[in-house]
């Protein structure tokens, strides 16, 4: 058979690829060991799932607190965070890293906030030794732990509460960090929450009823929420704490806010703050909690923390197939 032949009797016997948005249905080959999922098969509802707000980050929330050293005790030794080595290093102030967020903690007069914060942390155990060796240096403070078959409940010197808990799919990708704040907001305002994160701060927000008392969470990225409970108890007056976030929009809710008189301070070196959480509907503030909203510009937008591996110790330490503790996020 001559040369041409053999090609004729070759391109006879080979299919042909298909075209370009063939035969949807059809399983499509991304290489050894992998396969693509047609695009006909992927329902809009299933690439929602991945869709995220403009809220991406809850990067820290600011507690005064009075004594520096029992912080220290608390936090550090207790909690088994890191101080932030770069910044804020005296005595009148500190940063402190958990995986990719943050506590600061200035002197002054303690600052509680009114509900309790979600902590992930990797490993309930060592959790549970560290808060029993600072016991007795955090006596006679509002200091306090309990240990269920879910996690661990801590209250610091000064009455704010954690939940500490371990890394799930619930929030996936975080070893370490600040998960969820959960505050407690009066009867009846939690649906005028919602529409505020929803239409102002353009972020998705979920209305439920937990125990017949609605709740609004609102999702920050892809592993973070606050969540707003309504509960019929007492709620103290608004102290000043802050939580910082960042987003992606930050020209939509600065002119809402701003044409409100709203805004407790303008644009400073990409971030602005404001405290009232006011229902579109009404006009009503419903909620106050200080915001110190920050964009993508702001020179510490995804900075990396640096996070010790807090059961080592020099006693235990041997050094050998040890690494040292990682410049990134959350390790």
């Amino acid at each position: 058979m001559s040369k041409k032949a053999d090609r004729k009797a070759s391109a006879e016997t080979t299919p042909a690829a298909p075209a370009m948005g063939h035969n949807p249905g059809a399983s499509v080959s991304a290489g050894p060991g992998r396969t693509m999922n047609p695009p006909g098969e992927t329902r809009i509802a299933e690439v929602a799932l991945d869709d995220v707000g403009n809220i991406f980050r809850l990067e820290h929330i600011n507690l005064r607190i009075p004594d520096q050293t029992l912080g220290t005790i608390f936090y550090v030794m207790g909690m088994g965070f890191t101080r932030d080595p770069h910044f804020v290093v005296g005595v009148d102030n500190m940063w402190v890293n958990v995986g990719e967020t943050q506590f600061h903690l200035p002197h002054h007069q303690p600052q509680v906030l009114r509900g309790w914060i979600g902590i992930v942390v990797p490993n309930l155990d060592g959790l549970v030794a560290q808060l029993s060796a600072v016991e007795p240096r955090l006596k006679n403070t509002q200091f306090a732990w309990s240990r269920d078959r879910k996690g661990v409940s801590v209250s610091c010197p000064w009455g704010n509460k954690f939940r500490c808990m371990l890394p799930s799919a619930k929030y996936p990708g975080m070893r370490q960090g600040i998960a969820h704040v959960q505050l407690n907001v009066p009867l009846g305002k939690a649906a005028g929450i919602a529409r505020f994160y929803q239409q102002v701060m353009d972020t998705p927000v979920t209305l439920s009823a937990r125990k017949g008392l609605a709740c609004a969470s609102v999702d920050i990225g892809g592993n973070q929420q606050l969540v707003f409970q309504e509960t019929d108890a007492a709620i103290p007056a608004f102290d000043g704490h802050h939580i910082a976030v960042y987003a992606g929009n930050m020209s939509k809710a600065f002119a809402w806010l701003k044409k409100r008189g709203l805004l407790l301070e303008g644009l400073i070196r990409h971030q602005y703050r404001f405290k009232d959480i006011v229902d579109p509907d009404t006009g009503e503030t419903v909620f106050e909690l200080e915001h110190e909203v920050r964009s993508f510009k702001h020179p510490m937008f995804l900075r990396p923390l640096i996070n010790r591996d807090a059961s080592w110790s020099a006693a235990s330490f041997s050094g050998e197939a040890r690494p040292v503790p990682s410049l990134q996020w959350g390790t």
